[in-house]
């Protein structure tokens, strides 16, 4: 979740935000919040999970386009137009997101959930649980890297186009890699509603972001989608924060009977993050890729889509099941693990740097000015 939009060619603002940095402040405010008003207003929370239309929870769906649109509305599909120049960061990067992310959160899941942490999780919820972890790691980060980009120095370019090639992949891959990874885990795949969650919660949010945008900047220019987006970020943030309200809400018992389930799931995220980081990273600098590139790659390839994730949980196992409650624990997480990997990145650019195939490209890039 940015302030800015990222255009070819400019660099975005410095710093995290005050909101973003905090954010798993009031995620945790917000399961306190949901907890207490889950005990105290059974009755309006039963009426919010009963508003559905073929599956899918009209409040909850309201609250994630508000979610989701903003986002989306940042994403400038023209910038695929320099995908080539950066080829090696790309191919490293959708390596990772795509054949690697997802399969190792599902063995990870397998490992961690089905097997050493089992004890001490509710049973009727294993199944439910990696679901939710598979969820969340077959989504790349389409907001925040933003942030994490810039904070490693990172190429805004080489940022922009990952992060519009990703979401032009989601489309088509966001479905067969969950069906396919929930179908390994022996979880019953109710292929309808997966379809319906990637249209409802992928395909037309492209839609409708790119026609507003295409519109807005014919009409204002740059100026006009600026302010656009600086009024709906607030409200993107707010409908976050109220889904996960909802969330716990209908979680408050299961939590409060096992108060360490949001501390197992975050082992295998852990896990994965520093994993799917490190391998970016190091994939990298084998290839040669400046360290400008590298830093928002390891990030793209670690960080999750996290608002999706929680919508399609929710779409397709319910606002109390432990699918949702997985994802949820990937936005608790997100901010103090992502500046973690920013720190190493930064702290070792000397260190990466020194790798012969780096230094090569450094020196050819020298000489051809």
């Amino acid at each position: 979740m940015t302030d800015h939009v990222l255009n070819a060619g400019e660099a975005p603002r410095p710093g995290i935000g005050f909101v973003e940095k905090y954010l798993t402040v009031w995620v945790a405010l917000c399961i306190v919040a949901g907890v207490a008003l889950g005990h105290l207003l059974p009755g309006v929370f039963g009426a919010i999970a009963s508003a559905e239309i073929a599956r899918v929870n009209i409040p909850v769906a309201v609250l994630i386009w508000l979610m989701i649109v903003p986002m989306l509305l940042r994403v400038d599909f023209a910038s695929l137009a320099s995908v080539g120049t950066y080829w090696r960061g790309i191919g490293v990067t959708l390596f990772i997101n795509w054949a690697v992310k997802p399969f190792s959160m599902a063995l990870l899941g397998w490992l961690f959930i089905g097997w050493l942490l089992r004890p001490w999780l509710p049973a009727a919820q294993i199944d439910s649980y990696i679901a939710g972890l598979i969820i969340l790691a077959a989504a790349p980060c389409t907001a925040m890297v933003f942030v994490w980009s810039n904070l490693t120095r990172g190429e805004p370019n080489f940022t922009l186009s990952q992060v519009a090639l990703n979401d032009a992949i989601m489309i088509v891959a966001f479905a067969p890699i969950v069906g396919l990874l929930l179908g390994l885990s022996a979880i019953t795949v109710p292929w309808g509603t997966l379809v319906l969650s990637v249209a409802l919660y992928i395909v037309l949010p492209v839609i409708v972001a790119q026609l507003v945008r295409a519109r807005l900047l014919a009409a204002k220019g740059q100026g006009g989608l600026d302010a656009l987006l600086a009024a709906l970020q607030p409200l993107s943030l707010v409908a976050l924060l109220a889904t996960l309200v909802l969330l716990f809400g209908f979680q408050g018992e299961q939590i409060i009977a096992q108060p360490l389930v949001i501390a197992l799931l975050a082992v295998p995220i852990l896990i994965q993050v520093y994993f799917n980081s490190g391998v970016a990273y190091l994939l990298n600098r084998i290839s040669g890729e400046r360290h400008c590139v590298a830093g928002p790659s390891a990030l793209i390839g670690a960080s999750n889509f996290f608002e999706l994730a929680v919508a399609a949980a929710i779409a397709l196992f319910g606002l109390n099941s432990g699918a949702a409650l997985a994802t949820v624990v990937g936005v608790l997480i997100e901010v103090p693990v992502m500046l973690s990997v920013v720190w190493i990145v930064n702290r070792s650019k000397g260190w990466y740097e020194e790798g012969a195939a780096v230094r090569n490209t450094m020196l050819a890039e020298r000489a051809a000015k």
